[in-house]
């Protein structure tokens, strides 16, 4: 039996039929009244008396109290389905004012809809603030991808606004009511938002989307889950290597993974543990705060800083991890430790130095991946490596990338089972290297469901990843093929003026839609185009703060670079190209910035580091991007025009259209 979508819900006859008391009767049933603040109560009596008397001389329509936004974690006050139109109501009791918070608000629930419930793909969707308050209306009628712009009605209007919607869009086409209540909601929650979800008790499958791509995540996931209990079973130790495309989800398994284990029995708990700083940061910023807001909402007050605490021992930074057990040899409390972007695992070389000089340990001997697998291989019985590998992510210097993980096991592993998918025996994985040489002597299983092949970050654009790839690689023909066939789901444009990107940027985005600007960290010389990579941002600020705020990624005036914003995303994101990957006479050519020029890298581990930071920079965007290739400057010799135009041409003749050539701004 499916859960109830909402707390209640019944024709707008059978509302104004029912009693208050009854209707405030079935709503506490149904939100397990325990959990109920006084506030809210008194919130529900007033709202199911406002709409008793506003909603009295309606002929038709459907009432819903409650109604779940599950990839917010939210619900909706009020859903009136009313002449075929759908109207979010969202009350805001004893207020008097339009506040762009609440806008913004109801705004995000009609978006949700309408890009992931399928009854609502198609319907027209009318937010609605109700500040009980308010003696005036707002009521600017304004559309796009049939979803208006939040209008406002005080308690006693709303009966004349409704009326103006329908006026105004009086032929809407019918659709069945309560089959909308109950239409299936197939949605892709960002990084943050599945975090949040998943740590506060929802299963992967009520957050995420039910196609193929989707699938697949659940099908890794029992894999994995199989794998586990397999190696507790039969007293093994296990390795999975879990592969995928950009935003396929990968992060999102490790989640999943960490919190169903840790909440089953103490002799299974699972750490999730990342390199990533950023990620990391932002993701334990982010749980700590949505868990001091559920306690709000709950009439109780927990300090950010316990929460953070708490936040802090199921999400760590692996080289805090690491270092304890460097001068610890007792065994670990956990069994399962996954470790996200495990191609940026350090070498002997890059963490022997990092001993050296910050702990004072010298002849450090291991890896990180040998050193992870002998902190693991402390347990006398089972224990079990996840191992998220992303394809073409390594950015720095140091990392070692898949191989090392098996050069590891065949040293000092050999008995360790290892899982891992067809799909690895690729050179973006193992860097030129032969995958038979570095399986040989290792007990392999291979499992298809351990790589994900379907992107769910761009759900307007599953090819995104493979148009990106095709940029990256010089294949033009498959590149523009793969532009073509994305259409205009997914907006991606190209422009020479940084003004102009910003204003379109902020023409696509309403709500709470986040947008940020982006550019590479060797992109020194767009510190002329008022762009200072070098500056560091507060991660967690930038990604998580509000439009008002001036370190907020909505500014677009802190840059993030692709070490601040690998693994995590953005709705729509400001690409900004410097001469530091630049595109002339058919191929890619990198360069480092040293004192005063331009070094060109000869090196082919810098040239693929500088390729992989624009592949993560272009497969950050969910929903779409603005590429701004400046012109330069031919009076300065680092800011060539030439080092400038050819990359805008060749982006441009790849299908990229120029904000000059389209009609939005």
């Amino acid at each position: 039996m499916k859960k109830a979508r909402c707390y209640y819900s019944a024709s707008v006859k059978d509302f104004l039929a029912q009693s208050s008391d009854e209707i405030l009767g079935v709503i506490n049933r149904n939100s397990l009244s325990a959990g109920v603040t006084e506030q809210q109560q008194s919130a529900w009596i007033q709202e199911i008396d406002i709409l008793k008397r506003e909603l009295a001389t309606l002929e038709e329509g459907r009432i819903l109290f409650e109604y779940t936004i599950p990839r917010k974690g939210k619900r909706v006050d009020v859903v009136l389905l009313y002449h075929n139109i759908v109207f979010l109501l969202e009350f805001k009791c004893g207020g008097a004012s339009y506040l762009p918070s609440i806008a913004d608000q109801v705004i995000d629930y009609a978006l949700d809809l309408h890009y992931f419930q399928t009854a609502s793909y198609e319907a027209l969707i009318v937010p609605v603030m109700v500040p009980t308050e308010a003696k005036t209306l707002s009521l600017e009628i304004r559309c796009k991808d049939r979803v208006l712009d939040a209008i406002g009605c005080g308690a006693k209007m709303l009966a004349v606004g409704i009326r103006s919607i329908v006026v105004a869009y009086p032929n809407e086409s019918p659709f069945d009511y309560e089959q909308w209540e109950h239409a299936e909601y197939s949605p892709t929650p960002t990084i943050i938002e599945a975090a949040q979800a998943l740590y506060s008790g929802h299963g992967v499958e009520s957050i995420t989307r039910s196609d193929a791509g989707a699938e697949n995540l659940t099908k890794t996931t029992s894999v994995i889950d199989a794998i586990i209990e397999r190696s507790k079973r039969l007293k093994e130790k296990a390795i999975c290597f879990v592969t995928g495309v950009p935003g396929a989800g990968k992060t999102l398994v490790g989640l999943n993974l960490a919190v169903q284990h840790s909440a089953i029995m103490a002799d299974e708990l699972a750490v999730f543990l990342s390199g990533n700083y950023s990620l990391v940061k932002v993701l334990q910023e982010a749980l700590a705060r949505d868990s001091v807001e559920q306690s709000r909402s709950r009439g109780k007050y927990v300090k950010k800083e316990i929460a953070l605490r708490e936040t802090s021992t199921f999400i760590q930074i692996i080289h805090t991890y690491r270092d304890f057990f460097v001068s610890d040899s007792r065994v670990p409390r956990e069994r399962i430790v996954i470790f996200d972007e495990a191609q940026r695992a350090w070498t002997q070389r890059q963490i022997a130095a990092f001993m050296k000089s910050k702990k004072g340990i010298l002849d450090f001997a291991y890896s990180e991946p040998e050193f992870l697998i002998q902190t693991m291989d402390r347990h006398d019985d089972w224990a079990v490596v996840v191992c998220l590998i992303g394809g073409g992510q390594e950015i720095n210097k140091g990392e070692a990338g898949l191989p090392e993980w098996f050069e590891a096991l065949q040293r000092s592993f050999p008995n360790w089972r290892v899982y891992i998918s067809p799909q690895l025996n690729s050179d973006v994985y193992t860097r030129g290297k032969c995958l038979a040489a570095l399986l040989d002597g290792l007990y392999v299983t291979e499992y298809k469901a351990l790589h994900l092949a379907s992107s769910i970050r761009s759900f307007r654009a599953p090819a995104l990843s493979d148009f990106i790839d095709a940029l990256l690689s010089c294949d033009t023909v498959r590149a523009q093929t793969l532009r073509q066939s994305m259409g205009n789901s997914y907006p991606i444009v190209i422009t020479r003026n940084l003004a102009r990107a910003k204003m379109w940027i902020r023409a696509q985005c309403r709500g709470t839609t986040r947008y940020g600007l982006l550019a590479s960290s060797g992109a020194l010389r767009l510190k002329a185009e008022g762009i200072f990579v070098k500056n560091e941002i507060a991660v967690e600020d930038w990604f998580l703060n509000a439009r008002n705020d001036v370190r907020a990624s909505y500014q677009l005036e802190d840059v993030a670079t692709e070490f601040d914003v690998q693994g995590l995303e953005l709705d729509y994101t400001l690409v900004v190209w410097d001469a530091d990957f630049y595109y002339d006479t058919a191929s890619w050519h990198a360069r480092s910035f040293r004192g005063a020029n331009w070094c060109v890298d000869q090196d082919p581990e810098k040239i693929r580091y500088r390729q992989n930071a624009y592949r993560v920079l272009l497969t950050r965007a969910r929903q779409g991007m603005v590429l701004v290739v400046p012109y330069g400057d031919p009076s300065d010799m680092t800011r060539k025009p030439v080092n400038y135009d050819g990359t805008y041409a060749y982006l441009h003749s790849l299908g990229i259209p120029d904000l000059s050539e389209l009609d939005e701004v």
